[in-house]
Formats: structure tokens, sequence, C-alpha cells
């Protein structure tokens, strides 16, 4: 079921200038919850999704989002990315399964196979060359386990690849600017349940991007792979819930160096896919403020 506001909560997109710090609010609304905005090639509008449909809006604002005709195509979640020509948005629907949408009106097709009951795809990024679609598998398991890999797919369809294949808990799968590295978040170097850091795998080799105590998700490199936003929850914060205090929005720099650029009400929704501009100088995010 798609997410609502509570009484009094708003949601409110903005942009960030990750040179000056400066935030300009683009959207505000106390009716939809939306989430996870996509930033188009072009450098003109944003995509958000809500209500398991999907909007966008000029990077300048406005106060009417206009609806993306999806095809019929099942409810959509969080989880999409646009093509690098800005032609084709890619979604993660409801049945589990990746589409394939034309911006320009046509009809969706559907890109990930049938795999065995109970498997989801939540799609996160796509490469630079815009041929190759990263996701996170997710099985059920009779037991009640919940098993996480990051996999790729042909964007035109076709047999997936696993990446990592173990029980750790891994999310938030996206290429690097140059193709090279998948960027994701995962419970690997942790004992203790729900607290993730930030890592990137290349065929065999696999690094460990953040090493401290805060619990961070969802790395997004910059288009010139300068620098990594992300985001960042409270210790102890179990996987990335929404509605959370003291969510931070955290550049990481080529030097495991790390600059604090926001402090926020949110969590999900807040920035689960790539959200940079073009020229690599902003990024959007999304909070969920309460009423006081």
């Amino acid at each position: 079921m798609p997410r609502t506001l509570r009484p009094g909560q708003r949601a409110e997109l903005f942009v960030i200038d990750i040179g000056t710090g400066e935030q300009r609010l683009v959207l505000s609304s106390t009716e939809l919850l939306f989430e996870a905005p996509n930033w188009s090639p072009d450098g003109d509008w944003l995509i958000i999704n809500g209500d398991g449909r999907l909007f966008r809006i000029p990077v300048a604002g406005g106060t009417e989002l206009e609806e993306i005709d999806l095809g019929g195509v099942p409810a959509i979640n969080n989880d999409h990315v646009l093509s690098p020509d800005g032609l084709t948005v890619y979604v993660s629907a409801e049945d589990g399964h990746l589409y394939a949408v034309p911006l320009a009106g046509g009809a969706p097709r559907r890109v990930s196979n049938d795999r065995v009951q109970g498997f989801h795809h939540y799609l996160h990024g796509i490469s630079p060359d815009g041929s190759t679609l990263a996701y996170i598998g997710l099985q059920a398991l009779p037991d009640g386990r919940r098993i996480t890999n990051v996999w790729t797919i042909p964007a035109a369809g076709g047999s997936d690849s696993q990446v990592t294949d173990d029980e750790y808990a891994d999310d938030g799968s996206e290429y690097s600017a140059d193709g090279k590295w998948i960027y994701f978040n995962s419970e690997r170097a942790s004992s203790v349940p729900g607290h993730a850091q930030l890592f990137r795998i290349s065929g065999g080799t696999l690094e460990q991007l953040t090493h401290d105590e805060r619990v961070n998700w969802f790395p997004h490199q910059a288009p010139d792979g300068s620098v990594v936003a992300y985001v960042s929850f409270p210790p102890g914060t179990l996987g990335h819930p929404a509605d959370v205090e003291d969510v931070r929005l955290r550049l990481l720099d080529a030097d495991s160096r790390i600059r604090e650029l926001a402090t926020l009400f949110g969590g999900q929704g807040t920035m689960n896919v790539p959200s940079w501009s073009p020229d690599s100088t902003r990024f959007a995010y999304v909070a969920y403020p309460l009423a006081h």
C-alpha cells in the first residue's frame, strides 16, 4: 500500500547546492506523500512518486504536479530511475517486477523475468550507457527470512546476473559515474542487525566506504564522480524507516572525508534513488516535517 502523510505532516521537495549548502523549496504538500526524486538528464525536471503513481515538476518549482502516464503498469513504489537519454523511466511495481515506460507516451514493457515464488525486484541504478539496470532482488523464504542481493539485468531485457550471493542485508545498488563499480549499502561488516554501511563492488573486488557508528544508506555518486551523497540514520536505527529525527544528508569524497549538508525529519523516501543534477552541483531530496 502507498504511504500516506500523518496528521499535521508535510512532504517537502528540496534542491540543495553542495557548494553553498543553500536549500531551495520546490514543492510542499499536506495531501500527497511523494518520494524519491530523480533529476532529468536535461536538468529541467524532477520526477517523484506518490500514491502508486509517478509525477514530474519543473526544477524551478510550481504548485501543480504533472502525472506521467504509466500505461497500465501496476502501482509503483519509490524505486525508479531515468535512462541517460531521458526518454525512458524504469520503475519498480508492487507486483514485484520492473517496467520500462516511455516518457513521451506509449506501451510499457516489462523488463524483469519470472523467478522463484516470493522474489521481488527493487530498482536503484542504471549504467551510464543505459544498457544495464542494477536492482536488489528480495527473496522471501517460507521460514520468514528475507534474503536481499545485488543483481543486474539488461535494460532491453534478458538474463539476470547475480552480483552478491549471501545472506547479508543489501540495498541501494547503483552504478558509479564511470560504470565500473556498483555502490550499495549492506550490513555485511556489522554484527549489529540493521547497522548498514556503504560499499562498492567491481567483479571480485569489494570495498567498504564508511566505517562509523551511524546507519548509512543509498549511496549516489555525482555524475562527475567527485563525491557520493547518502542518507545517514542515527546509531541503532534498524533498516531505513520513515519519520526519523536526525536524518543527515552527507557527502563522501575520494579521500573518505565526510561533510554534513543537511539534517532533517525523514528517512524512507528522502533520497532512495539517483537525484543529482546533471552538472553535479546540486541534488534533490524530500523531508517530511510534522507540525509543532
